[in-house]
């Protein structure tokens, strides 16, 4: 267009000096004016035979016409995503895209993980009391810690039934993986599913969830700075476990919690009896093989373990390089709330963890077990889009979500009162940031 003239006679070129660029403009196309042919552009008037006033089209050149790269930064801020934009497509479509056998729980299979697990955990047990060697302590509390940490993976699997499709099998083997490590199998799975049922919810979520700004206000000095200063976060577990988060009350001991509803008293019951039995046996042995033994044997494993817990699960629903949205209200929906969440990869972690890094499906169908997730995902993908935000590889071990750790830290601290789509806000004082 910017290089024609419309007239009279036909479509002309303008002069060579003026052809058209190869590419769009990047400015708005007001540039173009209508002209008669009285107008100072032609040298005289003239008329057609129906008698007629010639009419011409004149698109003036553009000041500058942009290069190639600023035309691709346009393209790109044009085309930028909306992870807050409702999605273009349904549930049932990304159940639809998992092969049917994703679904099909194997409880030998899912045993045979439990069996591997006790196993190395005995095992360094064993060899690190054996050897007693101050050289390799440091290097047992790390890899015993890791175990402890599958070992609830594998208790949580329990929680959600995809362990095996017989609820008694899932219980009795929940209640000894989670016992052995000091978490109430029921206080917790029943917690757990609320989290999974308000993944995404300000209000109603479970795990991480935003504070208000008005709760984050609330809290003294030294309660929000402990909340988001390394190490502190990362030993969180025990105490959200007696007393849940900021701004929610109830502990996951106590049955008449208004985490559970009456007919859960039972469950919560008998869990709690198996943590109290698991503390009295840890209590014990301390006469057995001495208290100094029992904390490097079990203490200091244990808070690796809380450690690794707490790790995580917070970045599977923060840290993401892109904010991700938080909703309340009509925004909110179970599909949009799943879609916050954060795959990641843990390098020689993912199989010792069973794969838990592979979180968006799980998230969706908690039901399918941590040995299909991967091949679930794959097959989800196309479904998701630009929904499914595709994990940084990793290296042997997981350092460099470290540096994920530290900066959302840093910088996702509330959300706002109002409002339901919702990104995490930051406090200057806690980021370093004037």
């Amino acid at each position: 267009m910017a290089g024609l003239v419309l007239s009279g006679s036909g479509i002309k070129p303008l002069p060579q000096s003026l052809a058209a660029p190869t590419k769009r403009f990047t400015h708005n196309p007001s540039n173009i004016i209508l002209l008669r042919s009285k107008d100072p552009i032609f040298s005289s008037r003239t008329t057609n035979l129906d008698g007629f006033s010639k009419w011409a089209v004149r698109v003036s050149a553009p000041f500058r016409i942009p290069s190639i790269d600023e035309q691709d930064l346009e393209r790109e801020r044009i085309s930028l995503f909306d992870a807050g934009s409702p999605p273009p497509f349904k549930l049932a479509d990304i159940r639809a895209a998992i092969p049917k056998h994703c679904w099909v729980k194997d409880p030998w299979r899912s045993m045979s993980y439990v069996v591997r697990d006790v196993a190395i955990v005995l095992g360094l047990a064993a060899a690190a009391a054996h050897l007693n060697n101050w050289l390799l302590w440091p290097l047992y509390w790390a890899a015993q810690g890791t175990m402890f940490w599958a070992i609830f993976v594998l208790g949580h699997d329990c929680g959600h039934g995809s362990f095996s499709n017989n609820p008694k099998l899932n219980s009795v083997v929940g209640h000894l993986l989670h016992s052995s490590i000091l978490v109430p199998y029921h206080g917790w799975r029943i917690s757990h599913r609320t989290h999974h049922q308000n993944h995404g919810h300000v209000e109603n979520d479970e795990s991480w969830h935003p504070l208000t700004e008005k709760t984050f206000k609330s809290l003294d000095w030294m309660t929000r700075t402990l909340r988001f200063t390394l190490p502190f976060p990362m030993l969180a577990y025990p105490f959200y476990l007696w007393n849940r988060s900021p701004g929610k009350s109830g502990s996951h001991f106590d049955p008449s919690s208004d985490l559970f509803v009456p007919v859960e008293k039972k469950d919560v019951i008998t869990s709690t009896i198996c943590w109290a039995t698991m503390l009295a046996l840890l209590f014990g042995l301390n006469f057995v093989v001495g208290p100094i033994q029992m904390l490097k044997l079990y203490g200091i494993p244990y808070l690796i373990n809380v450690m690794w817990l707490d790790f995580v699960t917070y970045l599977h629903h923060h840290g993401h390089e892109d904010k991700l949205p938080w909703y309340r209200g009509k925004e909110w929906s179970y599909l949009r709330g799943g879609l916050t969440t954060i795959d990641r990869d843990y390098g020689w972690i993912n199989n010792i963890h069973h794969d838990i890094g592979t979180h968006v499906i799980h998230h969706f169908f908690p039901q399918i077990p941590h040995y299909h997730l991967i091949e679930a995902t794959d097959a989800a993908k196309p479904v998701l889009g630009k929904y499914y935000r595709e994990p940084k590889k990793s290296t042997p071990l997981p350092f460099h979500l470290l540096s994920e750790l530290i900066t959302s830290l840093k910088n996702d601290h509330y959300v706002s009162d109002t409002g339901d789509v919702l990104y995490y806000q930051t406090d200057p004082k806690l980021s370093g940031k004037k």
